[in-house]
């Protein structure tokens, strides 16, 4: 079948709005019409070369939509059914069978290759060129195969328009704090960057009751969003040293943990620096930047640990449907943080987000979409 999708050809290059025909459906996969896509700063990092997918590609791993047909292997699935995408996992090899997908063994092969299992691409330019996928999937596109793996199912009164962006962003901030961190009631966390991943995990350390939470960032209108939405401090690292502000604020203790969403080095070392003795920090960005560390004297002598934490280390299929509960019940209000494009518009909406101008940009592919409550 033919559809429209957001290619991008070679390294560095914008999005280019190209008819491509999609394959055959595998038994093992569904035919999902894409309502929406969040982007995630992944995106960007992906298409300008920092990581190893093949190009052209068709990338977006935000997605959000409706099934309209199912493989004959597939279970717990069916046309009509709404549904949020999320990473690929095997489901057999040791992490999976212990509750840790994020940490499957074959992860990188299932998410980053750009091709199904068995070499065969889902997508294809008319002269026959081959396009590869991202995480098995790819959501910047207008329909989309997808393995049973990716999928998490949505209740009907969902707005798909909405929650594609549970599949990554706000799935890894919140994640990273709840199942990496597991803070304890009362402790206290820093949050170096308020975009969509670190107002995640700053939301996600308001439910799980750390009763200080502060929010780092050079832009004060972040910072605004920030306090609104949980934050007891904030600090804009342009006009203040966050490392001296930080011992202030925790009576020269420091934090008990920290996140930091930048990859910049010189804040990841500052997100370290700040923590009290025994604290922990998670590094998230996906940067592919360095930074230099004393393991005697920044790490051991102080009992401190840095902790990988991948996709929030979350179940999708347990995590999603619990950040839909959260939202419902005002405790997670991530829409306060989204703005709309229409599909054409990518390449504005990218720009928009790498400016700082939007926390998270999410593409309507289908304009004819309504909510259960507007049908």
């Amino acid at each position: 079948m033919e559809i429209k999708a957001a290619v991008v050809n070679s390294i560095g290059e914008d999005y280019q709005l190209e008819d491509l025909v999609l394959a055959e459906m595998q038994p093992d996969e569904v035919l999902v019409k894409m309502v929406a896509s969040g982007m995630c700063m992944s995106d960007e990092t992906l298409k300008n070369g920092g990581g190893t997918v093949p190009f052209p590609n068709v990338l977006g791993h935000e997605g959000s939509g409706i099934i309209e047909k199912v493989g004959n292997v597939v279970k717990g699935f069916k046309p009509g059914d709404q549904v949020v995408l999320s990473y690929a996992y095997c489901g057999s090899c040791p992490n999976c069978r212990t509750g840790r997908p994020a940490a499957c063994d074959d992860w990188g092969k299932l998410n980053g290759i750009g091709v199904r299992e068995d070499g065969s691409y889902t997508f294809h330019k008319e002269d026959g060129t081959p396009v590869n996928n991202l995480y098995g999937h790819s959501s910047f596109t207008t329909h989309s195969l997808v393995h049973e793996s990716n999928l998490i199912k949505v209740d009907q009164d969902v707005d798909l328009r909405l929650i594609g962006p549970l599949g990554c962003g706000f799935l890894t901030g919140s994640g990273t704090v709840v199942n990496g961190l597991k803070p304890e009631s009362g402790s206290s966390i820093a949050v170096f960057g308020t975009g969509a991943v670190g107002l995640a995990a700053m939301m996600a350390a308001k439910i799980e009751g750390c009763s200080t939470i502060i929010a780092v960032d050079i832009h004060d209108s972040r910072l605004e969003v920030a306090k609104n939405l949980g934050a007891t401090h904030i600090i804009n690292s342009k006009n203040e040293d966050p490392i001296e502000k930080i011992k202030e604020i925790t009576n020269g203790i420091g934090v008990k943990y920290s996140v930091d969403t930048t990859g910049v080095p010189p804040v990841m070392n500052t997100a370290l620096t700040v923590l009290a003795t025994g604290g922990v920090m998670a590094p998230v960005a996906i940067s592919g930047k360095s930074i230099e560390l004393n393991p005697t004297t920044d790490l051991i002598l102080v009992n401190k640990s840095i902790i990988g934490v991948l996709m929030g280390d979350g179940i999708p299929q347990l995590s999603i449907p619990q950040l839909v509960k959260f939202y419902k019940e005002g405790r997670f209000p991530f829409d306060e943080l989204v703005k709309f494009y229409n599909f054409k518009d990518i390449n504005q909406a990218a720009k928009d987000s790498i400016s700082g101008e939007v926390i998270k940009p999410i593409l309507i592919m289908d304009e004819t979409y309504k909510p259960l409550e507007s049908r």
